[in-house]
């Protein structure tokens, strides 16, 4: 069996509501999803999630291969890459192609991904995270109401900006979850926005009113003694990692002892999970996925020591995506369906150019002008505080 091709589409993720962090909010209720599908000379194709504008360059170190050796095409799709470097689009390409690979795999194994990596039980333990805030108050109940009723038992805000506010955010998320667990697991996200200094004052507010299981990218994503300083600082465990592109960009933040929580995005791909995961098993550390449509991640989780708990952003898939899967009991039910369990209606979705996600004026993929540089809250902020504090913190 060999590669011979590939086709890449392009559809979109309805979420029904506005979707951001606290560097921006997207300007549309939808948000494009790449589809990649590696073709085989024998007919069987396999499925991978995620941009991958950067694969004509890459596609030579895979084509013609035997897919049944994903690991190995792994290390010779970085190799291609070796003097340009693997950072971001690259990277991004990579991780679609060894999730197709992985996606081969099990099924000319006739098998369930989770099978092939040595899983025994087909439930992954999630926690909710809406991407949620765009909404009101009572909006972002009503959207966490939801996963209640799907039995979950912790959730994670997105935050940062406003103290007084996100202070009314988290104790009503956490007033969701107590019919699920007497003390739910709350998380707040910051998505890299504060400075040293601003994470440790803000979270020692926080802390004394809600019990923060971990705070998320509180400060830069490779500022490893900045995350030291905080995690001697506060309570709360520091977890990041979605965004780095390799495992040399760990390195730092393991040496430091800067993390409680190595998280990995679900959009680098399987093969950079598993590696990912092992090192910080290493450290006596657990892992929890960061999501992507359709939580590929989930299928290895099943197999890890370390698995800690994955990201669930949203309770339906991308249109024309079939996916194998339930989320019932606070998790994800993964299927038997043979390999990443994702079918494609090309019908109802476009072929398109390899694409990597387009460059936006505003929006949570844009760090704001003062990010982490800010003295005091902005106007609009300020109003939001004054209106909160009227009312009392419950």
């Amino acid at each position: 069996m060999k590669i011979i091709g590939y086709r890449s589409l392009k559809t979109v993720h309805e979420w029904g509501r506005l979707t951001g962090d606290a560097n921006g909010v997207m300007p549309q209720q939808q948000t494009p999803v790449h589809v990649l599908i590696l073709e085989t000379d024998e007919g069987v194709e396999g499925v991978g999630l995620g941009a991958h504008g950067d694969i004509d360059r890459l596609f030579g170190a895979i084509e013609g291969e035997d897919p049944r050796a994903v690991t190995a095409l792994y290390d010779r799709m970085l190799d291609w890459t070796f003097k340009t470097g693997h950072g971001g689009s690259a990277f991004g390409a990579i991780g679609a192609m060894d999730m197709a690979l992985w996606d081969l795999k099990a099924k000319l194994a006739g098998e369930p991904l989770w099978r092939t990596l040595g899983g025994r039980d087909r439930f992954v333990r999630g926690y909710a995270s809406g991407l949620e805030i765009a909404l009101d108050d009572d909006a972002l109940v009503a959207l966490y109401e939801r996963y209640a009723d799907r039995g979950f038992s912790s959730a994670k805000i997105k935050g940062g900006r406003n103290l007084t506010g996100d202070l009314v955010r988290l104790k009503a998320v956490q007033d969701v979850f107590r019919r699920n667990s007497a003390r739910p697991a709350i998380m707040l996200d910051v998505n890299e926005s504060w400075n040293r200094s601003q994470a440790i004052r803000f979270l020692s507010e926080v802390e004394k009113h809600i019990d923060l299981t971990w705070i998320e990218e509180p400060v830069r994503r490779w500022d490893a003694q900045g995350m030291r300083a905080i995690r001697n600082a506060v309570k709360a465990g520091v977890a990041s990692g979605e965004n780095l592109t390799g495992l040399e960009q760990y390195r730092p933040l393991l040496d430091a002892e800067a993390l409680d929580v190595v998280q990995v995005g679900n959009v680098w791909g399987i093969t950079h999970y598993l590696r990912v995961a092992a090192v910080a098993h290493s450290h006596d550390l657990p892992v929890s996925p960061v999501t992507y449509n359709c939580n590929p991640l989930a299928h290895a989780s099943t197999a890890l020591p370390n698995h800690l708990v994955s990201e669930v952003q949203d309770l339906a898939f991308p249109v024309g995506l079939i996916v194998d899967q339930e989320f019932i009991d606070g998790g994800i039910v993964l299927g038997d369906e043979p390999g990443i369990g994702i079918t494609v209606d090309e019908t109802r979705i476009r072929v398109v150019n390899a694409e990597n996600p387009a460059a936006f004026l505003g929006g949570p993929h844009v760090r704001p002008e003062r990010a982490g540089i800010r003295l005091v809250e902005e106007d609009d902020e300020r109003i939001r505080a004054e209106q909160l504090l009227a009312g009392g913190i419950q």
